[in-house]
C-alpha cells in the first residue's frame, strides 16, 4: 500500500468514522451481534466499544490495512471482548465454513473491490440461522443525490480509499447468496447528501 495509505487514510477515516451521526447508525446494528462474530474492515475498530460482552464469546477482526490495525490499538485494548485479528482483505476470509453466527458489516462494503466475492464469503462462514447485521451507504434514491454521486465518485474514491458512493447495496448483498430479513433506509442528519444515505437492517 502507499505511504498516504497507510499513514494519512487511516487517521482521514477513523475521523470521519468517529463522528456522532455515523456512530448513531452503528449503534442500531452492533449491539445485535452474538456468539462467534466475524467483523469485516475492522478500521480503527469504532464499533468495538458497541458489542455487548454477555452475547458476544468471540470477536474475529478482519482488517487488512497495517495503519488501520495500528490505530484500532486502543480500541482493542479498551475492548469488552477479546478481539482476534485477521489482517487479510475481505474476499479471503480464512475461516471455516459455518463458523461463526454474526457478521458485522458497517461501512465496509463501498470500499472492498469484489464485494459479491466478499459477501458469498461471509455467506459461506455463516452457521445456519446466523445473521449478517449491516449498516452501509451507497446509491441515493433521489435522482438529483444520484446525479451528484455520480459526478464525484470519480474524485471521491482516490482520496478516500477506494470509497464507492453508488452501489446498490441490497443488490449486492442478494448477488451474495443473502436474503434480507429487514432493512431501514434514510439520509443520515448532518452530512453532504451525496454521501449520506444509508441501508441497515440484517440478512440471513
Amino acid at each position: 500500500m502507499s505511504f498516504y495509505e497507510e499513514n494519512i487514510l487511516p487517521h482521514l477515516i477513523g475521523f470521519l468514522c468517529a463522528q456522532s451521526p455515523i456512530r448513531r447508525q452503528r449503534e442500531k446494528v452492533v449491539p445485535f451481534a452474538e456468539g462467534r462474530v466475524l467483523e469485516i474492515g475492522m478500521g480503527a475498530g469504532p464499533n468495538l466499544a458497541l458489542y455487548d460482552p454477555t452475547r458476544v464469546t468471540h470477536l474475529y477482526g478482519l482488517e487488512p490495512s497495517a495503519g488501520m490495525r495500528k490505530k484500532a490499538a486502543p480500541a482493542i485494548a479498551a475492548s469488552p471482548v477479546a478481539v482476534e485479528l485477521i489482517d487479510l482483505p475481505g474476499e479471503e476470509i480464512p475461516l471455516d465454513a459455518s463458523s461463526v453466527d454474526t457478521v458485522v458489516l458497517t461501512y465496509t462494503l463501498c470500499t472492498i473491490p469484489g464485494a459479491v466475492r466478499a459477501l458469498e464469503g461471509m455467506r459461506r462462514v455463516l452457521k445456519p440461522g446466523g445473521k449478517l447485521l449491516f449498516c452501509e451507504h451507497g446509491a441515493a434514491p433521489d435522482a438529483g443525490v444520484a446525479k451528484w454521486q455520480d459526478r464525484i465518485e470519480p474524485l471521491w474514491k482516490p482520496f478516500a480509499g477506494g470509497c464507492h458512493l453508488t452501489r446498490d447495496i441490497p443488490k449486492l448483498l442478494r448477488q451474495g447468496g443473502f436474503e434480507i430479513e429487514q432493512m431501514e433506509t434514510g439520509y443520515i442528519l448532518n452530512s453532504p447528501k451525496w454521501a449520506a444515505f444509508n441501508y441497515w437492517g440484517s440478512a440471513r
